[in-house]
């Protein structure tokens, strides 16, 4: 089931999203202030982001430029032109203005879902590593490096955020439709696993512990 996090200061329209998503299938988030929504998004990696704009504490706009690679679709009251251009260039996925049909935003929705399950079959690079996400195939420096599927799950995910730390829950909630052998007491050991198998062809610690929290793809690569 796929997640959808709103981030609506308006507790009323929070609340109406929450029951029409839930409604079509939808697992959801809330968060009420553009300093909250970092924080829920630091601990949870959602499938879509609803962001409206005029939030408290940190702005919709502050809040977008630091998504990576999770689809966004801004909803707001603005209508003019220029600020849609903005976001989307920014990095939003989509804009849809206040008062909105409900049947339109669910639609949205579907389309935005529908680009990221074709656009996650796509290879994964980063620095030194390439990873095949269809033939399961991982390249380090151009040499083939043998994953367990585990192994597999854990460096697919950290690749597909390479600049967030995902904690250790989440990374377990979302590997486990892939295995079901990994759990808190063993994470550690599969991350090190990779870690030994990477060195054979590189010195480069690809992953980095953020102590006390979880993982991330290490920006020293």
């Amino acid at each position: 089931m796929k997640t959808i996090a709103i981030i609506d200061d308006d507790i009323y329209i929070s609340d109406m999203l929450r029951d029409l998503l839930t409604r079509n299938g939808y697992n959801t988030l809330q968060a009420y202030s553009g300093t909250e929504a970092v924080y829920m998004l630091s601990g949870n990696i959602p499938d879509l982001i609803l962001l409206d704009l005029m939030l408290p504490g940190l702005s919709g706009e502050n809040v977008l430029k630091k998504i990576n690679n999770i689809p966004v679709i801004v909803i707001s009251a603005k209508v003019d032109v220029h600020s849609k251009v903005k976001l989307l260039l920014d990095g939003a996925s989509d804009y849809i203005t206040k008062p909105f049909d409900t049947a339109e935003l669910l639609a949205r929705i579907a389309v935005q879902l529908r680009k990221v399950s074709v656009e996650s079959s796509k290879i994964l690079v980063f620095y030194d590593i390439t990873l095949n996400t269809e033939t399961h195939e991982v390249m380090v420096k151009g040499n083939p490096v043998r994953l367990t599927k585990t192994e597999f799950a854990i460096l697919k995910l950290l690749m597909q955020n390479p600049s967030q730390v995902i904690t250790k829950s989440v990374i377990l909630d979302r590997i486990s439709l892939d295995t079901l052998d990994c759990v808190e007491s063993s994470l550690k050991v599969h991350i090190s696993n990779i870690r030994r198998k990477f060195r054979k062809y590189s010195e480069t610690d690809y992953i980095e512990a953020v102590w006390g929290i979880g993982f991330k793809m290490s920006e020293k690569s």
